[in-house]
Order: structure tokens, then sequence, then C-alpha cells
């Protein structure tokens, strides 16, 4: 029975509303009784799922509006109101039933989201070529796309090359063009272009898949802001029915108490927080930011620091080896051999960028390293073709005790000054060369500042491992108003706590990955990571899907966005509440009129809440495209 009368809501509605109609028919041709009778069955009409779902509230010790407005019709039935007995169910009905379809509207950009997976994928089984679900794509299998095609699964490239719109993943509606060895991702469209991948990640473990979870998380937490008002519903329904009966005490007018009850439902103040919450959120994920949750969406606003790591944040995290000095008798393709070497047993973006420089000249990297020992930022030192080699900074060299000539010293303090990381390398304990590698700032970089400084952030810090130097350049390029160098990730926690002592609200930006402790220390961990990696998506409370600090500025701007229309839901929904309150008492507001009020204020805090779908950041015009700066 319940589930046939919620199945049908939407046909009960339109029944009650066409009764309605009928009797206002019966009225203008004088048939009051059928036109009694009419409204009669309206009001039970419409009143059954009402009281269904009041008494469903009741078993789990909830005081529901359904439950006020049960009370109030069965008071006009009593007092023989059948007109407004029957207007008020409809609305009530009617009035859920917009809301039903509004909020739908608010949760698009997540069915948008679903409704973009892929569900068939094309792979080559015993050399044929065959098509299956989705879901039968299994690790290690060759899948093919053409171009209009969906990439199923999350693979690498091992044919092909195209054209891939990746809006689906990181909200860019660029085309990005992929080749050999570069990594795609499900639910990508092919514009122009062949490819052939390896399946490596399938089903639910896809980054798309991860995404539409993270989303339906967010959507479903909730903000310190609705938690309170959960709370307040909870003492204010019930106190509603003590002060309508007080004031039936007070004036012996039961229709007076009635209309009191209903016109006091705090629908609006209820509903106001969570969609204002579920938009912001859902227009995030539309624009490639995920945030996890409205309490997420509640801190981030009031963030007033900034703290940014160097390298992958506010630099593109594709660094170059720009030169390579040897000292004594090294050559420096052994040099950079051994070193590459080396590099392959760490992770590190620096050593990565070494291992890709000998690459790149075809050296064959065969040999490998024995005695690995990785220092956190600092380097690494290793035995490879029978030397031992130390691979780092400055500080790597004085714990090995590998003294710095003077020489070496003077060589890599002028490149750092031109904007370039030293990398020393030593070969049995002595100094053998100096790495030279820069990155690039961001193009986006110092706009995406400017905003969030205009959007009330007060400070810009930057953290980073690298030196002193390079540090100062990216600094002083970028306005920033600190900048600390040569820092352990334990110092940028440290660090982070200090401001947060201070009383700063601290958001922190890294990759996900070296700067994970720091990023869970702030009060906002935001990881940077084209495509979404496991740890990203994990630890952060908000992923930049398409790695662009141009998101950061979209995603802080919108926080604000979200938690001041919260506040004007809330506001104005009290507002409605108390003229509606003060109008009844003072006669000037009845039961079918302030109902009327009543729903058309929850729907207008639900309209001025989707107004966040199509938020969106101010493009700035730039009078000039901004080139790379090389750091």
């Amino acid at each position: 029975m319940i589930g046939f009368i919620h199945k049908h809501k939407q046909s009960i509605t339109f029944s009650a509303g066409f009764l309605l109609a009928l009797a206002l028919a019966f009225h203008f041709t004088g048939h009051y009784d059928l036109r009694q009778l009419t409204l009669i069955a309206a009001t039970v009409i419409a009143g059954i799922p009402i009281t269904i779902k009041a008494f469903q509230a009741l078993l789990m010790k909830a005081f529901s509006i359904e439950m006020l407005v049960t009370i109030a019709v069965i008071g006009a039935l009593f007092i023989g109101e059948y007109v407004e007995s029957a207007v008020v169910t409809f609305l009530f009905l009617f009035g859920d039933y917009l809301e039903a379809r509004t909020l739908e509207k608010t949760r698009s950009s997540l069915k948008n989201l679903v409704d973009m997976a892929p569900q068939e994928a094309t792979i080559i089984r015993d050399g044929v070529n065959v098509t299956v679900p989705v879901e039968e794509v299994v690790e290690g299998d060759r899948v093919i796309i053409r171009t209009g095609g969906k990439v199923p699964v999350d693979g690498k490239i091992v044919t092909g090359h195209a054209s891939l719109n990746e809006a689906a993943i990181t909200g860019e509606s660029v085309p990005a063009s992929k080749k050999l060895g570069d990594q795609v991702f499900s639910s990508t469209v092919i514009d122009t272009g062949y490819l052939e991948i390896i399946a490596e990640k399938v089903g639910d473990d896809t980054t798309f898949a991860k995404i539409i979870e993270l989303v339906e998380e967010a959507q479903e937490s909730k903000s310190k802001t609705e938690k309170f008002l959960n709370k307040f519903a909870n003492i204010y329904t019930p106190a509603v029915v003590v002060l309508s009966v007080l004031v039936y005490a007070l004036t012996r007018d039961l229709h007076l108490s009635i209309t009191f009850l209903v016109i006091a439902c705090p629908g609006a103040l209820i509903i106001g927080a969570p969609v204002s919450s579920v938009a912001g959120i859902g227009n995030g994920a539309k624009n490639g930011v995920l945030v996890k949750g409205g309490e997420v969406m509640d801190r981030f606003a009031k963030v007033d620091t900034l703290v940014f790591d160097k390298t992958g944040t506010l630099t593109k995290g594709k660094p170059e080896v720009t030169d390579i000095k040897v000292f004594h008798s090294h050559e420096e393709q052994d040099l950079l051999r051994l070193a590459a070497q080396s590099e392959t047993a760490s992770e590190h973006h620096l050593g990565q960028t070494i291992v890709k420089e000998a690459k790149s000249r075809n050296m064959a990297l065969e040999q490998v390293p024995e005695a690995v020992e990785v220092i956190k930022g600092n380097g690494l030192t290793a035995a490879v073709e029978g030397y031992v080699l130390a691979i780092g900074n400055r500080k790597l060299m004085k714990a090995e005790n590998i003294p710095i000539p003077p020489a070496a010293e003077s060589y890599a303090v002028n490149r750092e000054k031109a904007g370039n990381t030293a990398i020393f390398a030593a070969v049995d304990g002595e100094i053998a060369g100096i790495f030279s590698i820069a990155d690039q700032i961001r193009e986006d970089a110092a706009e995406a500042l400017a905003q969030m400084r205009k959007n009330g952030v007060r400070k810009i810090v930057m953290l980073t491992g690298d030196n002193q130097h390079t540090a100062e350049l990216v600094a002083t390029k970028l306005g920033l108003d600190e900048f600390h160098a040569e820092l352990l990730p334990e110092d940028k926690v440290a660090f982070v706590n200090q401001l947060k002592q201070q009383g700063h609200v601290v958001a922190m930006a890294g990759d996900g990955v070296n700067d994970a402790p720091a990023i869970a220390t702030a009060d906002i961990g935001l990881a940077m990571g084209e495509g979404g990696t496991d740890v990203s998506m994990e630890t952060a409370d908000v992923v930049l899907m398409a790695d662009k600090l141009m998101q950061f500025s979209h995603a802080y701007s919108l926080s604000k966005a979200t938690i001041r229309n919260m506040k004007q839901n809330t506001f104005f929904a009290v507002g409605i509440v108390a003229v509606l309150l003060a109008g009844v008492l003072m006669g000037s507001v009845h039961l079918a009129s302030g109902m009327f009020i009543h729903e058309a204020s929850v729907l207008i805090v639900i309209l001025n809440a989707m107004r966040l779908m199509s938020f969106n950041r101010k493009k700035v015009q730039r009078e000039k495209d901004l080139a790379p700066v090389h750091v």
C-alpha cells in the first residue's frame, strides 16, 4: 500500500488538483453539496500520502512537517473548513512535487556524469575484434577506440594517436593530444584519431567511476549549517505544536491555532541549506573540481591563507635537464647513464627527469641499482656498475661527508640564480657533476592568485624543498607574501601547524603524494593531479582534475558563493515564517493563502540555490597571452 502510494504520488497530486477544479465548477453552478463532497474527497486523497509520511516519521521518533499538516487538516475538517483542508493538502503535495523536480535539476551534473559512462567496448580477443559490455572488459585486454568513440577504461596507449575531449574528467573541453605511451581515462571521447590501449583500470576502479562515487558521497554529506538546522527543526517543530495550543488557549479560536500550526512549518528553512550544498558541489563536478562535501565547502569558504608547494603546483611539474656540468675526468654521457640508472629506483620528479633525459639520448638503462637508500627530501645513494653514487642536494652531500669544491659551488649558485635546480652527483665520494633542471611557472598562476586575493585570501606562502635562489625567483615573479626553501616534508607540516596556531584558516595545495602530510594537516587539503591519482583523490578535501590553478580559484569563489547562498536561503526562510506568523496573529493571513505563500517560499529558496549551477569564475580578459616563464 505504502509502495503503491509513493509510486503514484504524482498521479494522486494531480487527481486532487482535478477534484479542486471540479469543486470550483460545482460552486459556480450552485451545487454546494457536491462541492463539499468533492472537497472532502480531495482532502482525503491528497491527505493519505501526507498522513502516511507523518506516521513513518513518528515511528522513527521524529516530529515532521507532515505531522503538523496532518493535525491542521484534521482540525480543519473538524470545524468544517473543507476548502482550506483541500487546498492545504493539494498545495503541500504539489509543492513537494515541484521541489522534487527542481532538486533533480540541481543534481543534473551528477546525472550528466553518469550518462557519460560508456556502455560497450571493442576489444581484441584471440585475434578477433569483439564488442562486449563494458563490465566484461578485464585488466590486460587490448581495447580499440575509433573517432567519435568513448574510452571505456583507464589504460595506456600502445598503438595510434588521437585528439581527446577530456571534459568528463577535467571539465576542460579543449581537446588534448595523446600519443604512444600516454595515459587515457574512461569516458573521454576521441574527436579524431585511432587508439589501441591496454586496460589497466576497469569497472569501479576507473578514475571516472571514482569521480561519480566522490560526487555522490559529497552531495549526501552535510555542512555544519545543515546539521544545525536539522537539530533546530527537531526542537522547533514540536515547539510549534505547543505554541499553537497556547494560541488556542488564549484566543479560543481553533481556526487561528490551526492556521498558526501550518504556517509555522519550517519547510524552506530545512530545504534551503542542503539544496545550496548539492548545487554547489554539482557545479564543481561539472567544472572538474571535486569538493568532498558540504562541511569541506564550509571550511573552504573561511580560508584566508594559501600554502603552495612549488614543483607541480605553482610550476607545471614537467622539469627538463637544461645542462650537465662534469668535473675532473668524468664524461657527461657516462655520468648521465650512472645517475639515470640510480634514479630508476626513485619516484621523485627530479630523479625521473634525469631518467627521461637519458632515455631521450637512447641510453639503455639495464643495470639495476643496488643498496639504494632514498633520503626523503634530499636525494638518494646507490651502487651501480661497481660505483657508489650520491645524487641530491647540498644537505645530502653534507650528510654523506662529500665536500663540494668552490668551483662546483660557484657554478651551482649561478645556475640557481638563473632559475635552475642544481642536483649534485657524486661518484665514490667525490663530486663528479651537477645536473641543472628547470621547470616553468604555470601560465595561469599569476591570474589565479590575483583572483583569490580579490576573493578574500590575505596571505599566500610557498613551501618547497628546492633551493633558495630558485624559490626566490618564483616567489618574486608571482608576488607571494612568503617563501621558505630547502624544506623537508616534516618542515612543511610544522609550518602549516604554526599558521593554524596563529589563527589562520589554511588551505594547502600540493601533488597529493610528496605533500600528503602537509595536505592532511591543513584545514583544507587540495591536490593537483591531472586525471586524479588514487592518492590525491583519497587524501585531499578538494581535487582539481584538470591540474590548473584557475580551477583552484573557481573552487574557492564557488565555496564562498555556496555558503553565501545558504545564508540567503536561511535568512529568507526565517523572515517569511516570521512575517506569515505575524500576519496570522493579526488576522490578515489565512490557512490557504498562508500555505500558498509557504510553498512558494520553499520554491524560491530552491530556485535561488539553482543559480549556483550556472555559477562560473569571471573570465578576466588578458591584454596579451602569458608566455611560459622558466624557473
